[in-house]
């Protein structure tokens, strides 16, 4: 693998059989290294979730080879954080715990990371009765906590209003910008946050990926009009 953290040759993932089967991906080929900032984009169903789910080994590849580096540390965050009927704190020093941090050690690396989301105040609080934002803003500091080498990151802002859109989202720079060697990869339908985040853009379409860009080629309409004729539609429609 060298250095870099995932390698996927000629991946798929397909659910369900039969008549009901449905390919979720095909014939992915694509490696990340640390300290990428990768955005995957393209329409609902594309795979974009898929493929976040592969890489995080929640799904097994139905065919091709999924690798990972010995021993990576990885976090994700989903659109709908996950948090457990608990006090804030509980949440993050259970994390710890799962993850190996003696008992003893996980308050002060729990209370470390809720300071870094300005959290300190809730510890206490029942994490299922705060808000969408603040849900957000705990599963970062648990994903925080446990110092991933890859974040990974499902449409985290996508149902949160405007305020906690902004703050999530900085916070996952400030996590990029402090963890210089980390990787980040999440799924967005918010090209702005793109633009901000990323610096390599992968584009799905029903399953398969079609570009595989910088950043800045991405949005360069000349270029992709001209080699990448399907995200160029898709920036059309989207930039509408």
């Amino acid at each position: 693998m060298n250095s870099n953290l995932y390698v996927l040759q000629d991946a798929a993932l397909h659910y369900g059989q039969g008549r009901v089967r449905v390919q979720a991906l095909q014939g992915v080929t694509l490696s990340i290294a640390p300290g990428e900032r990768v955005a995957l984009v393209g329409a609902n169903g594309c795979g974009k979730s898929s493929l976040l789910r592969l890489l995080h080994g929640l799904h097994r590849p139905s065919a091709g080879t999924v690798q990972r580096a010995a021993q990576l540390r990885q976090a994700m965050l989903f659109q709908r954080p996950f948090v457990l009927r608990m006090g804030v704190l509980r949440n993050l020093q259970l994390a710890l715990w799962i993850a190996g941090t003696p008992w003893g050690q996980t308050r002060t690396l729990a209370e470390a990371a809720l300071q870094r989301v300005g959290m300190v105040e809730l510890a206490t609080r029942n994490a299922r009765h705060l808000s969408g934002g603040q849900q957000q803003r705990v599963a970062l500091a648990r994903a925080w906590a446990l110092e991933p080498q890859v974040l990974l990151l499902d449409e985290p802002t996508a149902s949160l209003d405007p305020h906690a859109k902004r703050e999530v989202e900085a916070l996952v720079e400030e996590f990029a910008a402090q963890s210089p060697t980390a990787a980040l990869v999440f799924a967005s339908h918010n090209l702005g946050q793109v633009k901000r985040l990323a610096s390599r853009v992968i584009y799905l379409q029903q399953g398969r990926v079609l570009a595989d860009l910088a950043v800045a080629d991405f949005f360069d309409r000349a270029l992709v009009e001209h080699h990448h004729p399907g995200v160029d539609a898709f920036l059309r429609g989207e930039m509408v």
